[in-house]
């Protein structure tokens, strides 16, 4: 299937463009600017600050080229990265009215697009700009003329690249566009001074926010960590007379004053850490100080050696030593220090894997401070950010998309009340809801919202927990963020099932295939997998969510290519008939067995069923059984997901949530047990009561309500035999029981271990030292994220080998419920997995934050 449509991905996904790329004067000798700009026949070197280079026509009678336009590179301006976390790096013309002319992707990252959707797409998608302004406001999704929003059409199932795109092309083309003078400057009123003649310490100075610091550590730029900060930078006004004379000093500021004309403005750098200079290495006279600009709204302001004035010293008391220094003058009327502004560093990140050179911006914020300004601060209306606006043109849908989840769960949450109505011969009070949501499921979540989850959002998350959070970058599909948040509730509270077996749009069209097909005859040949041939396919789907996850910490683009073993992408978000045929055939034949066995991708190789089924391990509440279920096989039968085995015990990591059992549970003619008593009450004239909790009848005699035969048997309520890990500590109270338990998830040894399986024991002691001992070279910065992760898989494999041989427990139900169990393999490998991820996530986090690991 990869190859099937290799060639058209490699047109632009992780091209190799030159190295030299970021910093060569002559662009267009590197790249094909002719495709951006047809007609023009010649370009000139880069210019400006962000850099572009013009376009010129043919000469004209004067022997002078017509200036046709301009030709800008998108990673020479923003670093906005799409759904890989890196740029779309885009090439772009535009013409010297505004308007563009072309739009060529030269590289991307997005495995989304190499596989999951043609390549062509995006190239059609920018195609949509063409003839637009960079006046115009352009937005994803529908046009607004009320608003005067020009709205482009997405790329289904890319939401998040589109809109990273959006953004390049508008930031790109308006940062130019300034520049040039194709978008008059913005006029800011001036500021009014609130001054009281005080001289500020620089402790003062950082409280009130009169000074900012903007630090880049090594890691940010693709260096190994250090101590030492890339660079370290404070910053601020110079403008307002008690800043400039608190900074320096009195004749200090009266010379700046003096050397400064009407309307000019003046803020000051220092370097105070680092190894990397502000100026720049290639700063020449009469040239760019590129490394540093000033953003204020969409305008930004460069220098040049003029307008860079010498600072020797800092007067306010407690100012750090520096090592760097400069006075920058802001010459722009569309500046104004009464206004919110960034100080924006400018560098290259180095990609470790490929030593590629990217464009990287870093920015502090500054404003000054309110009591420092005649009225306080002016009022700022920023612009919505782009995951904003999307929420809120798509606010009705998300508005209905999410009281359907919220329906769905109150029905299930009440699912015993429906149960209790149906029967094993009318399931029509639970079916009624359980199809309708299916269909909406299928239709309104999975055709139209394309709202259909996906094990790449588990990997992008997982790697986004570890290596860099970024709320916009998932905030920007709501359907999606909105349902992970369902999801996330509904898997603790009741287990997987839930979803999958309501809410998944492809488990629902699976079903529906299944039931649709009994009905029209095919029910002789729906046969259920012969149950041990079950029991051993059930794993696959566990086998493919690690061998994923375990791609993805070493290339998360082979992994989101590999997980192409989901049809989710072919079925809703790009269609059959957008795909090359494998993808087809691979739908076709997953649908094709759902005619005769009941959901056979939901229960063998779904990765997000499998990753879902492991903290399911632990939901709060599962569905009921009684005791004579061990002896009863009448569940077990009509179980469609096989999840209820030999003992009538159900496994809440396969069961599907299609409450047959619960519906059996209670009924009075269906479930053998309950027949049984209720032939006996009729016989003997005995009064028929309701059936209680715990699904036997009321009881009115001394005839025991369990058979002997359950009775004797193993308790079906539970998953695996109960446990009693504290029942010699009964007497403690439950403080220590806390204790207790807190020492259980961090100390696995046991004296039972120790004696079955010493040398297991021993060797998993050593092996946590080794981990601990990595935990702390890490700390140190001498030791990589990737390797620390690996250490702590090898750790968390040895620690399933420990418990089971010692620790054989787990708990199930609410935490804060003392009901312990036997563990099976697979609740050890549940609980150990769940339990050091969060561990290790916590420990990655603050070394993370810390400044500690390397990248």
């Amino acid at each position: 299937m990869a190859a099937a449509h290799a060639a058209p991905g490699q047109q632009a996904y992780e091209a190799q463009l030159p190295a030299d790329l970021a910093t060569a004067p002559d662009l267009c000798a590197l790249l094909p600017c002719k495709d951006v700009f047809p007609g023009a026949v010649s370009f000139s070197p880069r210019k400006g600050q962000p850099p572009y280079v013009e376009a010129y026509g043919p000469a004209s009678a004067t022997g002078k080229p017509a200036l046709l336009g301009y030709v800008m590179l998108s990673t020479d301006i923003t670093d906005t990265p799409a759904y890989s976390g890196k740029p779309v790096v885009t090439l772009i013309g535009m013409d010297t009215t505004g308007r563009y002319v072309g739009v060529k992707v030269l590289k991307h990252s997005e495995p989304i697009l190499l596989l999951g959707i043609p390549e062509g797409a995006l190239i059609k998608f920018n195609e949509q700009y063409l003839g637009k302004s960079v006046k115009d406001q352009i937005e994803v999704g529908p046009s607004r003329p009320d608003e005067n929003v020009l709205g482009v059409d997405a790329i289904s199932g890319a939401t998040v690249t589109v809109v990273a795109q959006n953004q390049v092309m508008q930031l790109s083309g308006s940062a130019v566009a300034r520049q040039v003078g194709i978008i008059e400057p913005t006029v800011r009123e001036r500021a009014r001074w609130l001054a009281t003649g005080r001289h500020y310490r620089w402790s003062e100075l950082q409280q009130m926010g009169g000074v900012q610091q903007l630090r880049v550590r090594p890691e940010q730029v693709g260096l190994a960590a250090a101590a030492e900060p890339f660079i370290e930078l404070w910053f601020g006004d110079l403008n307002h007379p008690d800043l400039g004379r608190s900074l320096l000093g009195d004749a200090g500021y009266a010379s700046l004053r003096s050397r400064l004309q009407d309307g000019e403005q003046a803020f000051f750098i220092v370097r105070s850490a680092g190894v990397e200079s502000f100026k720049g290495s290639g700063f020449v006279r009469g040239g760019i100080y590129d490394r540093v600009q000033v953003k204020q709204g969409a305008d930004a302001f460069t220098f040049r050696d003029l307008d860079a004035i010498n600072l020797y010293g800092l007067e306010a008391e407690g100012a750090p030593a520096y090592t760097e220094s400069a006075i920058f003058v802001i010459r722009s009327p569309s500046f104004s220090a009464a206004y919110p502004w960034k100080l924006a560093f400018l560098g290259n990140r180095v990609d470790q894997a490929t030593g590629h050179r990217s464009f990287a911006v870093f920015e502090s914020k500054y404003w000054v401070p309110d009591a420092l300004l005649q009225g306080g601060r002016p009022v700022v209306v920023e612009p919505d950010a782009p995951w904003l606006r999307i929420w809120k043109s798509q606010a009705w849908k998300i508005a209905l998309f999410s009281a359907l989840l919220i329906a769905v769960a109150v029905v299930y949450a009440l699912r015993e009340r429906l149960t209790r109505l149906s029967t094993h011969k009318n399931k029509w009070p639970v079916n009624a809801f359980k199809y309708s949501a299916w269909a909406l499921s299928i239709v309104f979540v999975g055709f139209g919202l394309m709202a259909q989850p996906s094990i790449t959002q588990v990997l992008t998350w997982f790697h986004s927990l570890l290596f860099q959070w970024t709320w916009s970058l998932f905030l920007s599909d709501p359907f999606i963020f909105v349902f992970w948040i369902f999801i996330i509730v509904t898997v603790f509270l009741f287990g997987r099932g839930l979803f999958c077996g309501w809410m998944c749009p492809f488990g629902s069209l699976s079903e529906a295939i299944f039931k649709v097909s009994r009905k029209l005859g095919l029910k002789r040949w729906q046969k259920p997998v012969p149950q041990a041939l079950h029991d051993k396919l059930k794993w696959l789907k566990y086998a493919i969510f690690f061998g994923l996850l375990a791609v993805s910490m070493f290339d998360m683009g082979r992994a989101e290519m590999l997980a192409e073993v989901e049809p989710f992408k072919t079925t809703f978000l790009v269609g059959v008939l957008n795909r090359p045929w494998p993808y087809g055939l691979f739908v076709a034949v997953l649908l094709g067995l759902s005619i005769f066995i009941e959901r056979p991708f939901c229960k063998y190789l779904c990765p997000l069923g499998a990753s879902l089924a492991m903290p399911s391990t632990f939901r709060w509440f599962g569905l009921k059984r009684k005791q004579d279920c061990n002896s009863c096989k009448a569940c077990a039968v009509g179980c469609g997901a096989q999840a209820i085995d030999a003992d009538g015990r159900i496994d809440h990591r396969e069961c599907l949530h299609c409450l047959d059992c619960m519906v059996l549970y209670t009924d009075a003619k269906g479930c053998p047990p309950l027949a049984r008593e209720r032939k006996r009450r009729e016989r003997d004239g005995l009064l028929i009561t309701p059936i209680g909790r715990d699904g036997y009848f009321i009881p009115i005699d001394a005839v025991p309500a369990i058979s002997a035969k359950a009775a004797q048997g193993p308790d079906p309520r539970m998953p695996t035999d109960p446990a009693h890990p504290y029942a010699a500590r009964a007497a403690a109270s439950a403080w220590q029981v806390l204790l207790l338990e807190i020492r259980d998830h961090l100390w696995p040894w046991s004296r039972e271990g120790w004696k079955s399986q010493r040398a297991l024991q021993v060797a998993g002691f050593s092996l946590a030292v080794a981990a601990s001992l990595a935990w702390l070279l890490a700390a140190q910065g001498r030791l990589s994220a990737a390797a620390i992760i690996g250490w702590w898989f090898g750790w968390s494999v040895y620690e399933v080998l420990i418990r089971m041989s010692g620790r054989r427990y787990v708990k199930d139900g609410p935490w804060w419920r003392a009901n312990y169990r036997i563990a099976g393999w697979m609740d050890m490998l549940s609980y150990v997995g769940f339990k050091n991820l969060l561990i290790g996530a916590a420990l990655f986090l603050a070394l993370k934050a810390l400044g500690w690991l390397p990248a």
